[in-house]
C-alpha cells in the first residue's frame, strides 16, 4: 500500500458520498457537497490498516460523510442574504443531505449507529454555537470546540465498530490539521469566525498568533510520539500522516 492508493481510496469514498445525494438543481446552484479529505482519511483509517470492513461499515462511513456535508451547507449560510436564491438552495441541500442520511440510516435498521450519531450531531452543533455566544471562553476550551466539531461524528463511528485504538490519532491528527489550515487563513488576513472569537478570547493578536504557533508545535510533537511508539499502525501509513502534516 502506498499514498496513491490511500487517495485512491479516499476518493472512492468521496464519489460513494456523491453518488448519494446527487441531485442536479443542487449542483448547479451550489455545486458538488463539501467533504473533507482529512476527516475521510480518518474514516477509512481502520479500513486502511487492515481491520475487516463489510458493506455494513463501509455504508456507515459514507453515512458519516453525508452529515458532515450536511452540517457543512448549513454553516455555510449568510444569514444577511437569506432570503437569495443561492441560499435558499443552499439551505435546502442541507436539508436534503439531511433527509438523505437519515433514509440510509432508517433502512440499515442499525440502532446503535442511529444513537450514535444522533448524539454526536446534538455535541457537535452545541460547539458550533458558541461561535455566536457572547460568553468568553479559554484558550483550552476552543481547542476543545475545534476538536469536537472534527472529530465527533469519527469517534462514534470508531465507538460503533470497536475501532477505538485508532482514536488517538484520529484526535491529534485532525486538531492539528484544522489548526494549521485556520492559522494558513489567518495569515492571509482571513481569518474564521471561529478564529475571530478566539482573538477576542486572546484579547491580542500577537500574542493569539503565538499561542497558536505553540499548540500546533505541541500537537505536532505529541503525533509524532504516537506514531513512533505505535504497534497498531502500518508504517505506510504512519509516513501517509506524516506527509498530511508536513503538506499542510
Amino acid at each position: 500500500m502506498d499514498a496513491t492508493y490511500i487517495q485512491q481510496s479516499i476518493e472512492q469514498l468521496k464519489t460513494n458520498i456523491f453518488m448519494h445525494v446527487r441531485h442536479r438543481t443542487l449542483l448547479q446552484y451550489t455545486g458538488t457537497p463539501v467533504v473533507n479529505e482529512n476527516q475521510l482519511f480518518y474514516l477509512l483509517l481502520p479500513f486502511l490498516n487492515g481491520e475487516k470492513w463489510s458493506k455494513q461499515i463501509d455504508e456507515s462511513a459514507i453515512t458519516v460523510g453525508i452529515v458532515h456535508a450536511s452540517l457543512y451547507e448549513h454553516e455555510k449560510i449568510n444569514e444577511k442574504h437569506a432570503l437569495d436564491k443561492e441560499q435558499q438552495l443552499t439551505v435546502l441541500s442541507g436539508d436534503f443531505y439531511s433527509g438523505r442520511y437519515y433514509e440510509i440510516l432508517a433502512r440499515s435498521g442499525n440502532i446503535p449507529l442511529i444513537r450514535q450519531l444522533s448524539e454526536g450531531i446534538v455535541s457537535r452543533c452545541e460547539h458550533q454555537m458558541k461561535v455566536y455566544e457572547s460568553n468568553q471562553y479559554t484558550m483550552d476550551q476552543w481547542y476543545e470546540t475545534i476538536s469536537v466539531i472534527q472529530t465527533e461524528l469519527i469517534k462514534r463511528f470508531y465507538q460503533v465498530y470497536q475501532f477505538e485504538q485508532y482514536s488517538t490519532f484520529m484526535h491529534t491528527g485532525l486538531l492539528l490539521l484544522q489548526l494549521l489550515e485556520e492559522y494558513r487563513y489567518l495569515q492571509q488576513g482571513k481569518p474564521s469566525i471561529l478564529f475571530k472569537k478566539m482573538i477576542e478570547s486572546a484579547e491580542d493578536e500577537k500574542i493569539f498568533e503565538s499561542m497558536i504557533e505553540k499548540q500546533i508545535s505541541s500537537l505536532k510533537n505529541l503525533l509524532n510520539e504516537y506514531l513512533q511508539s505505535s504497534t497498531v499502525l502500518k508504517d505506510d501509513l504512519k509516513l501517509y500522516i506524516k506527509q498530511q502534516i508536513a503538506l499542510n
